[in-house]
């Protein structure tokens, strides 16, 4: 199975200048247009996170269809379980979701502030992903299989 950790990155990197494209809008109609880009930003890179747990998931259970019938949350649980995320990363994981829920129903501007408040602290967890998902033991059974 190859895991492509690049496309998380890109997202990243477009998340990231998003961010600046916002910053150097303030006080002008630019700023509603990059912050909705910033939250669907933010949006699809915790999707494509998601997604890389779950491949890396179907290696640890006996059947992957039982992956793919996790929700969303229960694969970062999962994830915490197989110590591919610590306590602390799962429990920021699980607030991401909650905050991405709310973005599906709300697209007012206190959700927008409040998905920003979130932005740099998941940039760092989207960037250390890629260490914090291959532990040594996947690492292993990837040089194995």
């Amino acid at each position: 199975m190859k895991l492509d950790f690049d496309y998380l990155q890109r997202c990243n990197l477009t998340l990231e200048r998003s961010l600046q494209t916002l910053e150097a809008a303030k006080d002008s109609v630019d700023y509603e247009v990059a912050r909705n880009a910033v939250v669907k930003s933010f949006e699809l890179t915790l999707e494509i996170a998601g997604k890389l747990l779950r491949k890396i998931l179907k290696l640890y259970h006996g059947s992957p269809k039982t992956v793919d019938q996790l929700t969303y949350k229960d694969v970062f649980r999962h994830a915490a379980k197989h110590d591919l995320l610590t306590m602390e990363e799962l429990e920021r994981f699980l607030k991401y979701r909650d905050n991405r829920n709310s973005t599906a129903h709300d697209y007012g501007e206190e959700f927008a502030d409040n998905t920003l408040k979130l932005i740099k602290t998941f940039q760092k967890d989207i960037r250390t992903c890629p260490k914090s998902f291959l532990t040594p033991y996947f690492t292993l059974f990837l040089l194995i299989f």
